[in-house]
């Protein structure tokens, strides 16, 4: 569920998976090349280059990332990370966890809107 705090920022708190092995290399919706080894995510709305702080609810471990793609396409997942994000989080043989999305006023990628209508 997402939730507004304020003109540019927000909270969001679900379920991260993690990018499968066979999409290195591919093109992101933003049109870039996926990466594994960069800190990069998939979110359904917020804007190409926002900084999103991912932080494990379990564990309190958490990875800073940047929005670069679309996804992900799994009901009841809210982002999909590289897998050098997961492996900071610690999820690599988890598969998911539950983590709660953050990000502070001025992260926000200002050239491509607002944070994807959240808060509206």
């Amino acid at each position: 569920m997402a939730k507004s705090l304020g003109k540019e920022s927000y909270i969001e708190y679900g379920i991260a998976s993690y990018y499968a092995d066979m999409f290195q290399g591919r093109t992101t919706a933003n049109g870039e090349s996926f990466d594994q080894a960069a800190l990069t995510a998939a979110h359904r709305s917020l804007p190409f280059g926002t900084k999103v702080l991912v932080t494990r609810q379990d564990t309190g471990q958490s990875v800073e990332v940047t929005i670069n793609d679309r996804g992900p396409f799994v009901k009841g997942r809210i982002i999909d990370l590289s897998k050098q994000a997961a492996r900071e989080l610690g999820m690599i043989h988890r598969g998911i966890v539950p983590v709660a999305l953050s990000s502070p006023a001025g992260n926000i990628n200002k050239a491509t809107g607002d944070i994807g209508g959240l808060g509206r």
